[in-house]
């Protein structure tokens, strides 16, 4: 068999610390500040990725770059995030030495790693290796800067920080995505009414304020963005407001894609304003019982968030003020205190705003669902950005849940790691000197047992009306006293500190039993329901999963049903349903092949160009990078079944003779490198085996000899041979954008030769329904003022007759063509030597996109004037001179033609 090395080649500070003889805290430490001051932020520890943050842009992500990774040999090329993701795809196709395996990369660091930024460039380039050219593949990719403008924000240590953690399946029929679907973890919906000194709110009130024109905020009811409770910090400067403004266009633009409408991007905008508008309704205490009212100077704010909202001022005004219920047939009226009123005020609106993102994210999984045969079975890349671990001056309920979710992945990192090969080692009693890693079993148990861990003792206190975060602190202190794991608050502060993987971490208990609870006030369900604005309806109609995913459009009947067996379920605590999510998402994670990218921020001041060797050193301790080198160098990361090693890699043999029963072979162990190694062997025979059929098919064929008759004797020794392939002439082959210009080439000319007579009424069938199409939704549209359509618009034309009109035209010149076999359009464009055919793909929500492109147009005439001035990807073309009509038959107020050149027809409107 092939022999593979016993040690990978040298990289040393040129990629693979894993590779070094000699290494410790000092050596890693020093090789990382060299590489990343030279802009290498990128380090590999074996099958590892370190990205370091730069804190600015760098020339690591153009095309040429992403070219490079596109094949799953990239051990010879630099580390990257590009390889990563290469990696991935190639393993879950089954090119790396095993059989096609779901795959799932696990991005982890502190909050400012860079994180995000990483998940981007990954889908990016997962994109780029389907080369499918599909409008599915836009969609995902402007899924991003959705989900940041509505759940990003900035804190005092990232300016672009997830408040939510997020699982995106990318689903694969053999190479090319068919779909996706994306998870959701804990919104820290808290932001919405509450921000720290130097924090601010989601992104998107931000670019709200930024984007909308005059007319549109007074249409929503917005006013200066200084007088809102909820929008904390200075506005801006004119530079900031403009980058708010292009960012407001990116996301108007993401919904175009992805596949909104226009009535629910209205309505979504409008809820928004409801929640500013409600921040500022503020409350007083009646001198005579003491309960709350409005105050005097906030009925006008009471009486916009109304109207935004859809609902009555005065039944708003019964959800802020009071509580309702019955007992035995009768209503009793309970009113609030001025706490308790700010408390529903705020709870509304986090619940609004939450609801709202949610109904984002189910929209977005019900436009990127695959549309296969779901008995084909299909591959899978999970990609989970997740909120870094945080310690901030102030710890609340947020960075509890941030910080165990953190638990869990490093338990996740540590399994996969340490624990998986010391078992084998074990299991094939080879020598194994004992390893110590940063084991957090103790601090998982501390926090998940049941029913004893600290989240089943805040759930069993939540469910206390009468308990306060004060009986949680205590209940905390009794039960967890001498608990390595646990330390009690100093002094009188309701406080408590955990002992993380990554250090300790106090925490403050005020607002936890009301976090957890996660109370909507009474009424607020069947007000909101019965809203004018149908998306405030719905988001308030829909059932929530055990999890606590929105589920808008479960049906009225199973919607009742759901309610009487899950009647528990709408009542969990918020930890119960992120814990039953994590639960879900590990279950995932550990059925997948991982891949680990270690973010690291190589410092707080997010400065380019400066590590900060002690933040640095802290973050590879806890992450326990320093042992995982030293696994990847001695140990056998890979580790594939004998059936799937011989099935992929037989071909390799010296001797074909050599048995391949299993029970000739022990298990099969490897270093990490040999998979390379071993890939690169099969690559190097199917290369050769190629050159060897062209060289074959390019030989002349000998003349066959007659073949005998079946009842000859002879026939066994003469049988029937197969056609020998011959070679296409690519003259001859379409291309997604292609077409010689030359009217002599050949050509394939489709539907004439061979055609039936059934083909033929089916192609006319098809014509005639593009047509009523075009005249019953398009033919307004398109038709301008004056009541002629563009020149540049030339009816239902072949491909051929349409680049035998700009057979003779400059370069530039276009036209755009009504489709023979489909309700759409063709743009045909006259570039250098040939003409390009992009096909312009029609949105469920009307809008206009061209195949490929990451931009969507109200209409069709839009789209013309956008690519006037900027490029059609991916060659950059510029529409510059419109092609006439044939005749320049203009103006034609109620005709349109269809048909120029060789035919023309006439269809009145």
């Amino acid at each position: 068999m092939v022999s593979l090395g016993e040690r990978p080649p040298a990289a040393g500070f040129g990629g693979d610390l894993a590779a070094l003889a000699e290494l410790d805290e000092a050596t890693l430490l020093g090789g990382l500040r060299e590489r990343f001051v030279r802009q290498q932020v990128y380090t590999d520890v074996g099958d590892i990725l370190i990205a370091m943050n730069p804190f600015q842009p760098l020339p690591l992500y153009g095309r040429e770059v992403s070219k490079q990774y596109l094949c799953h040999e990239t051990s010879a090329l630099p580390p990257h995030i590009f390889a990563v993701a290469s990696r991935a795809y190639h393993a879950m196709l089954g090119h790396r030495g095993s059989g096609p395996r779901s795959q799932c990369i696990v991005i982890s660091g502190e909050s400012g790693a860079g994180k995000t930024e990483s998940t981007k460039l990954l889908l990016q380039h997962i994109m780029n290796l389907c080369k499918g050219n599909s409008q599915l593949e836009q969609q995902i990719l402007q899924v991003n800067p959705l989900l940041e403008a509505f759940g990003n924000a900035q804190t005092v240590v990232n300016d672009n920080s997830s408040r939510f953690g997020k699982y995106i399946q990318l689903r694969f029929q053999k190479n090319t995505v068919q779909g996706a679907k994306l998870s959701e973890y804990l919104l820290e919906k808290s932001r919405v009414v509450q921000q720290d000194a130097g924090e601010r709110n989601f992104h998107i009130f931000y670019y709200m304020f930024a984007g909308l024109s005059a007319e549109e905020k007074e249409m929503y009811g917005l006013l200066d963005p200084s007088v809102y409770r909820y929008i904390s910090g200075r506005f801006g400067t004119q530079d900031i407001a403009q980058r708010w403004k292009h960012k407001y266009k990116e996301v108007c633009n993401a919904l175009d894609m992805v596949g909104f409408q226009e009535q629910e991007q209205v309505d979504m905008q409008a809820i928004l304003a409801g929640v500013l508008s409600l921040g500022n309704v503020t409350f007083e205490p009646e001198e005579s019982s003491g309960s709350a009212k409005v105050s005097e100077a906030s009925w006008g704010w009471l009486k916009a968030a109304a109207g935004q909202f859809g609902v009555q001022d005065d039944e708003l005004l019964k959800c802020l003020i009071c509580t309702m219920s019955v007992t035995r047939g009768e209503q009793i009226l309970r009113f609030h205190t001025q706490q308790q009123a700010e408390d529903a005020r705020d709870s509304i609106a986090k619940v609004a705003y939450g609801r709202v993102f949610g109904w984002i994210v189910c929209k977005i999984n019900e436009l990127l669902a695959e549309n296969v045969d779901t008995e084909v079975e299909l591959g899978e890349i999970g990609i989970l950005d997740i909120f870094g671990f945080e310690n901030f001056a102030v710890n609340r309920f947020e960075q509890f849940c941030i910080n165990l979710a953190n638990e869990q992945l490093q338990h996740f990192f540590n399994h996969h790691i340490f624990q998986l090969e010391q078992a084998a080692y074990k299991e094939e009693d080879l020598p194994w000197e004992t390893i110590t890693f940063n084991n957090n079993e103790p601090t998982l148990d501390l926090l998940l047992a049941k029913p004893l861990g600290l989240l089943s003792l805040l759930d069993e206190q939540s469910a206390f009306p009468q308990a306060t975060d004060k009986t949680f602190v205590d209940k905390l202190n009794s039960s967890f006293k001498g608990n390595s794991q646990f330390q009690p608050g100093r002094g009188h502060v309701l406080a408590f500190s955990i002992i993380h993987y990554a250090g300790k971490v106090q925490y403050t208990a005020e607002g936890f039993l009301e976090k957890n609870r996660d109370t909507l006030p009474a009424n607020v369900r069947g007000l909101f329901t019965d809203s004018v604005t149908p998306l405030l309806s719905v988001l308030f109609k829909a059932t929530i999963s055990r999890t606590g995913t929105l589920m808008p459009h479960v049906k009225a009947k199973v919607r009742a049903e759901a309610d009487n067996k899950f009647n528990s379920t709408r009542k969990q605590t918020a930890g119960a349903q992120f814990r039953h999510s994590l639960m879900v998402l590990m279950e995932r994670m550990y059925s997948a092949n991982p891949h680990f990218v270690r973010c690291i921020k190589p410092n707080s001041q997010k400065e380019p160009g400066v590590v900060d060797s002690q933040m640095v050193l802290q973050q590879l301790r806890y992450n326990g990078l320093l042992e995982t080198i030293r696994i990847r160098r001695d140990g056998f990361s890979w580790r594939p079944s004998f059936e799937e090693f011989a099935e992929r890699y037989a071909i390799l043999l010296f001797k074909p003779d050599v048995s391949l029963t299993k029970e000739r072979k022990s298990r099969l162990f490897f270093k990490y490198w040999h998979q390379e190694q071993l890939v690169k062997c099969v690559e190097q025979l199917e290369r050769a085996a190629v050159i060897i059929q062209k060289e074959r098919i390019s030989f002349p064929v000998p003349k066959p000899r007659k073949r005998c008759p079946q009842s000859c004797p002879h026939y066994s020794d003469n049988p029937p041979q197969p056609p020998v392939p011959r070679p296409r002439s690519k003259l001859t082959e379409s291309t997604p954008f292609d077409n010689f210009l030359d009217p002599s080439a050949p050509r394939p000319v489709l539907g004439t030769v061979g055609q039936t007579r059934d083909e033929a009424k089916m192609k006319e069938l098809k014509r005639g329904a593009t047509l009523r199409w075009f005249k019953e939704t398009q033919a307004q549209k398109v038709m301008q003022d004056d009541g002629a359509f563009p020149s540049w618009l030339h009816g239902m034309i072949s491909r051929r007759e349409a680049e035998n009109l700009l057979i003779d035209k400059p370069l530039g010149c276009f036209l755009v063509r009504i489709s023979q076999s489909r309700p759409g359009y063709t743009l045909t464009y006259r570039g250098e030597n040939r003409c390009r055919h992009y096909l312009i793909d029609m949105q469920p929500n009307a809008r206009y996109v061209i195949l490929g492109e990451d931009q969507a147009h109200a209409s069709l005439t839009e789209l013309v004037q956008y690519h006037q001035t900027v490029g059609i990807q991916p060659f950059m073309e510029k529409l510059t001179v419109p092609c006439g009509q044939v005749g320049e038959a203009q103006p034609y107020p109620l005709l349109v033609l269809l048909g120029l050149g060789y035919r023309c027809w006439a269809l009145a409107i």
